[in-house]
């Protein structure tokens, strides 16, 4: 697995390419499409209906597995415990080339580029005061807790920024404590995550700036891992659930 998951207990990288207006729903659209991308990565054989959302996945109880969705107006996929970015980069960068053609995407209906590096810490502990203690315990925040009978229930804090003057490059940080509605791409479980969202607005002046698009992101958002994200956010979640284990 790559460098980047050292620290936790599941990594992983999603993108997501969300449009204006709403994807084809015929039969034959999505099965071409999930056909072209199964003769490309052989694994990814399972077809799976999930609320709202089609999708196609590897074995998903493997360490190492991938995943691609439809939904309305956006195409995900992701790409879990990788063993190295090269390759969750080129599964990635091979849906952006194919799925516009098999589904009449223009550059005007581009939306947002988002790609997604995800750590996820599973534990038996409280989560929320895992969080605390590991980000919070030190900072003025932490004088919002009174007494010994008071207990943090609630501990995510996230962050955005703006990238460059434009604004049209933006990056968030997040952590979260809750378990969510189960959808493609998502083990289940409580785990703690944290997730790095790093997002491209468009439109794009053409189909291939798509790739541009793609490389700007995972750029910014591979530095922002590497610098910010594993020394401030995740080693410091890693060293209290190492503490108390």
């Amino acid at each position: 697995m790559t460098a980047l998951g050292a620290f936790c207990s599941d990594f992983y990288v999603n993108q997501k390419l969300a449009l204006k207006l709403d994807l084809p729903e015929r039969r034959e659209t999505v099965l071409d499409l999930f056909d072209r991308v199964r003769r490309a990565f052989p694994r990814l054989s399972t077809f799976q209906r999930y609320d709202g959302e089609v999708a196609l996945e590897s074995d998903s109880t493997e360490r190492e597995w991938q995943w691609v969705a439809l939904r309305q107006t956006t195409i995900r996929s992701g790409h879990v415990n990788p063993a190295t970015l090269a390759d969750t980069y080129n599964f990635h960068k091979a849906l952006l080339e194919v799925a516009p053609y098999f589904l009449s995407i223009s550059p005007l209906d581009i939306d947002m580029l988002e790609v997604v590096f995800g750590f996820d810490f599973e534990t038996e502990l409280d989560r929320d005061a895992v969080v605390f203690e590991a980000l919070l315990e030190s900072t003025p925040l932490a004088h919002l807790l009174g007494d010994a009978s008071e207990r943090v229930i609630d501990a995510q804090p996230s962050l955005g920024i703006s990238l460059g003057e434009r604004g049209d490059l933006q990056a968030s940080f997040e952590v979260r404590t809750r378990p969510r509605v189960p959808v493609a791409g998502e083990r289940g479980g409580d785990p703690i995550s944290v997730f790095l969202t790093v997002r491209k607005f468009g439109p794009l002046g053409s189909l291939d700036d798509l790739k541009g698009a793609f490389g700007a992101v995972v750029g910014y958002a591979e530095q922002l891992a590497e610098t910010r994200v594993v020394p401030h956010l995740v080693v410091p979640i890693h060293e209290v659930l190492s503490s108390r284990g």
